[in-house]
């Protein structure tokens, strides 16, 4: 899903529609076909067409400046690194951490939640930081959309269909 800019309405995780709700969208006129998947065709009583493989909105979407505090986002902040130990994870080997424990009044909040592997986690326990000897390697902070945004370009989904590659990096620097 693009906006009516043909920019992604974000970078990680992509956009993606069902493909139900991306054909329902564009019987009701409230988005455009860019391309389409050669190999896929949607059959009706009626009607045969090709699935959409890439949309874009009619009406233009404003983004919101301050992300969701989502527990997916809190991992792209840290660039899906543990903050104690500095080693990149998988999502699903990743934690987050109460830098100050909720049992000592911390909050869940942005500036007090980093990404931790399940190792420096269990080993910090509830103790803060320097009392248990794990210095944070970056202190949290509260990104923007385009901080995240950023970032998430970085770190492409494992699959991309062709037909969306022109779409996700149009604003990177080219190689020479």
């Amino acid at each position: 899903m693009l906006n009516a800019d043909f920019r992604p309405l974000s970078y990680f995780p992509l956009s993606l529609w069902p493909w139900q709700e991306a054909v329902k969208a564009v019987f009701l006129g409230r988005v455009s076909v860019v391309s389409e998947y050669e190999d896929a065709i949607i059959h009706s009583p009626r009607f045969e067409f090709r699935l959409p493989s890439v949309i874009a909105l009619k009406e233009y979407a404003p983004t919101h400046r301050r992300p969701a505090f989502t527990r997916f986002n809190v991992f792209l902040r840290d660039r899906f690194t543990c903050q104690y130990c500095g080693c990149r994870f998988p999502t699903h080997d990743l934690t987050f951490d109460h830098v100050i424990p909720r049992s000592k009044g911390g909050r869940t909040s942005w500036l007090n939640v980093v990404t931790a592997c399940g190792s420096c986690n269990l080993r910090k326990g509830n103790k803060l930081p320097d009392a248990a000897g794990m210095p944070l390697i970056r202190r949290p902070y509260q990104p923007n959309t385009f901080q995240l945004q950023d970032i998430g370009r970085r770190f492409p989904p494992n699959y991309l269909h062709e037909s969306w590659r022109d779409f996700l990096y149009w604003d990177t620097e080219l190689e020479d």
